[in-house]
């Protein structure tokens, strides 16, 4: 039973690597990373000009993060000796790289491989401003971009996509056209994470990248259609906090995992805890290797007009539910299919359509669908 894994021909420890990002801004933090136990480390993204960092630029809402900063702060050049530091001790480095030209893109990848990157990340989305945006969106431009660094370098080259496209699996062949050795998904989420009613502005003067356990949905969304649309390998990202969670993604086809946000909240030390979590998933499953695993769900992933409709209806199991409990499914129930009577949760058959919400919302899972 083993956590080590191949993704894009390079050799991991584990699935588990650490999302470019704050958390990566230098070689002292990538070794911590590394220490604690990370398969591969990405590194904040680099690019030709870095900015000065506005104060404040991130904001947490007790469930995700907003983030405003825009890319590394360190000179391109001064990434050799930060490389260099984030090796001292071994570990795979992915240089996450951005540009808005093929031959910037190309002159930053080539300077990382020369400098001891083991791959390169293209970071071709921002939630900042509009122009890399539409970049992101945009097939020909990511096809341009990818090509250009496929083509410059010999190292692994993997893209990584946003949500915020309207067909990410129309970018992701553009990306296998290209040549890219894998994608990785998803970038930060275009967002405004709230108001101060009281001083009537946005908690943070721009809009800015939404990272955290809220994103999940969206990255297992997109996930699952790349893993249909295209054979390269994926790389799943957003809102993993836990062992379920890197399951869920690998289920849905991804080979290895990218957490950032969790790890900045928590600690690197958290990366050792979902190791374990995915080993007891193992040992208790008697899997081997986690690429038994691997796409295991997509084949229950249907298109809606393939969905034939079951005759399901919800009902008490074995153990009763009593008034002193807490109603929510009453509460819930849209189709007021269930009722309290006589101290006592009832749920009517003959009204009951099935949705399901009930089932999840019940704190103590003491109701499911069965056949009608």
């Amino acid at each position: 039973m083993t956590l080590s894994t191949e993704f894009m021909g390079l050799k991991l420890k584990n699935p588990i690597i650490v999302a470019a990002g704050p958390w990566s801004r230098n070689g002292e933090m990538i070794k911590k990373a590394f220490e604690a136990g990370a398969g591969a480390v990405v590194t904040e993204t680099i690019v030709n000009e870095v900015n000065s960092d506005i104060r404040p630029r991130i904001a947490f809402d007790g469930r995700g993060v907003q983030n405003i900063r825009l890319y590394s702060d360190i000179l391109i050049e001064e990434w050799q000796n930060e490389i260099k530091i984030a090796k001292s001790r071994g570990g795979v480095v992915i240089a996450s790289v951005c540009a808005q030209t093929p031959s910037e893109i190309k002159y930053i990848a080539t300077k990382m491989e020369k400098m001891g990157a083991d791959a390169i990340e293209l970071g071709l989305a921002s939630p900042m401003g509009e122009g890399i945006e539409v970049l992101a969106s945009n097939t020909e431009k990511v096809y341009e971009l990818t090509k250009a660094v496929v083509d410059s370098v010999n190292l692994p080259v993997m893209v990584k996509l946003s949500q915020n496209v309207s067909n990410i699996a129309k970018i992701a062949r553009a990306v296998e056209k290209a040549g890219a050795n894998g994608i990785s998904a998803i970038d930060t989420v275009r967002c405004i994470i709230g108001v101060d009613v009281k001083n009537r502005r946005p908690y943070l003067p721009t809009y800015g990248g939404y990272s955290g356990g809220p994103i999940k949905p969206l990255g297992l969304a997109s996930v699952a259609t790349i893993a249909q649309s295209v054979k390269l390998p994926v790389c799943g990202i957003g809102g993993i906090e836990t062992g379920e969670n890197v399951l869920e993604y690998m289920m849905l086809g991804a080979s290895t995992v990218q957490i950032g946000t969790f790890l900045m909240i928590n600690g690197f030390e958290h990366i050792d805890k979902i190791k374990r979590e995915l080993l007891e998933y193992m040992n208790i499953n008697d899997i081997k290797n986690l690429s038994e695993i691997r796409g295991v769900a997509l084949n229950k992933l249907k298109a809606f007009d393939e969905i034939s409709v079951e005759p399901k209806t919800a009902r008490i199991k074995k153990e009763e539910c009593y008034e002193n409990e807490c109603k929510k499914c009453v509460k819930c129930c849209v189709y007021g299919a269930i009722e309290m009577k006589e101290d006592k949760i009832m749920i009517h058959k003959e009204i009951c359509r099935g949705c399901g919400l009930c089932c999840d919302i019940c704190p103590s899972n003491r109701i499911e669908l069965i056949w009608d």
